[in-house]
C-alpha cells in the first residue's frame, strides 16, 4: 500500500514529529513526563473512593493470582481505556492542528497521526511498567504474560490508530466532529466496563431476558470492541492465565478491521487536505 511505504520512507520526520510530540505535550511544566502518570493515578483515586465508598462494587478476586485488590483492578482497565480515548483525541486533532504544516509542503499526511499515536505509545509504555512493577509487590504474576501483554497493547495500539484515522479526516471537513466525539468518548467510556467488571452486565442481562428473539443485553455489550480489549488485559496483568479465545480473535479483528478502515478513508482523503484546510 503506497499510503503505508511512503510513511515508512519518511521515517526520520514521522521520528521527528514524534519528539516534538513527546517533548511539547509537558513543556514548561514542573513535573514534565510525570503528568503521564499523575493523570491515571488521581483517576483511579477518584473512582476508587467513589466506588468503594459511595457506590460500592466489588469484582471477583483473580483467578487464579488471588489479587482482591479495587484500585489494581481499576487500573488494569483505566491505563488501556485512557490510552484508547488519547490517541483518538490526540489523532483526530493532528490534521487540523497542524494546518500550516499541510498547506507549505507536501509529505505524507499519515505521519501526522502516526505520530501523534507514537507519543502516546511512549507515555502508556512507561505507565504499563510501573503498573507491572504495582502487581509484582502487591503478589501478581504479571512478568510471566508481559510478551502476550505487549501484543494486547500493539492491538489496542493499531486499533486505536484506526479509529483516530477517521475521525481525524471527519474533523478537516466537519469542525463539529471534535466536540461530538467528546460527548461520544464519555458514553463510550461508560458502556465499557472500565470502573465495573462485566458480571453486573450479565446480572442485569440475565434479569431483563432476551431483547428481541434470543439476542439478550449481553449479546449487545459484547459488540463494544473495547469491552474485549480490556477483558483481555485484565485477564493477563490482574489474573494471570491466558484471556478466552473468543476476545483474543476479537481484538485481533477488530484491530484490522479498524486500521484497513482508517487507512482506507484516509488515503481517499489525504490530497485534498491542503484544500479543504
Amino acid at each position: 500500500m503506497s499510503l503505508v511505504s511512503d510513511t515508512f520512507r519518511s521515517r526520520e520526520l514521522l521520528a521527528n514529529l514524534t519528539r516534538r510530540e513527546i517533548s511539547g505535550k509537558y513543556k514548561r511544566t514542573a513535573l514534565g513526563q510525570l503528568w503521564s502518570l499523575v493523570n491515571p493515578l488521581a483517576q483511579m483515586v477518584i473512582f476508587w473512593a467513589v466506588f468503594s465508598f459511595v457506590i460500592r462494587i466489588k469484582p471477583a478476586p483473580g483467578d487464579p493470582s488471588g489479587l482482591d485488590i479495587f484500585a489494581v483492578w481499576l487500573l488494569c482497565g483505566l491505563l488501556p481505556w485512557a490510552f484508547f480515548a488519547n490517541v483518538v483525541n490526540n489523532g483526530m486533532a493532528s490534521l487540523v492542528s497542524n494546518e500550516n504544516l499541510i498547506k507549505k509542503v507536501w509529505f505524507p499526511r499519515l505521519v501526522l497521526p502516526v505520530s501523534s499515536t507514537l507519543a502516546v505509545v511512549v507515555s502508556w509504555a512507561i505507565e504499563m511498567a510501573v503498573l507491572t512493577v504495582v502487581l509484582v509487590v502487591v503478589g501478581g504474576r504479571p512478568l510471566v504474560w508481559l510478551p502476550l501483554v505487549v501484543v494486547a497493547m500493539a492491538l489496542l495500539a493499531l486499533f486505536s490508530l484506526g479509529v483516530g484515522l477517521m475521525f481525524a479526516v471527519l474533523n478537516v471537513y466537519f469542525r463539529d466532529t471534535q466536540h461530538f466525539i467528546g460527548i461520544l468518548m464519555q458514553a463510550w467510556f461508560y458502556a465499557t466496563p472500565v470502573i465495573y467488571p462485566v458480571s453486573y452486565v450479565a446480572k442485569v442481562s440475565g434479569e431483563t431476558g432476551a431483547l428481541f428473539g434470543s439476542v439478550t443485553l449481553y449479546d449487545l455489550y459484547r459488540l463494544n470492541p473495547m469491552e474485549r480489549f480490556l477483558e483481555v488485559f485484565r485477564t493477563l496483568l490482574y489474573d494471570n492465565r491466558w484471556p478466552p479465545l473468543d476476545s483474543t480473535l476479537a481484538a485481533f479483528g477488530w484491530a484490522a478491521a479498524a486500521l484497513a478502515l482508517g487507512l482506507w478513508v484516509f488515503s481517499r482523503h489525504q490530497r485534498r487536505l491542503a484544500e479543504v484546510l
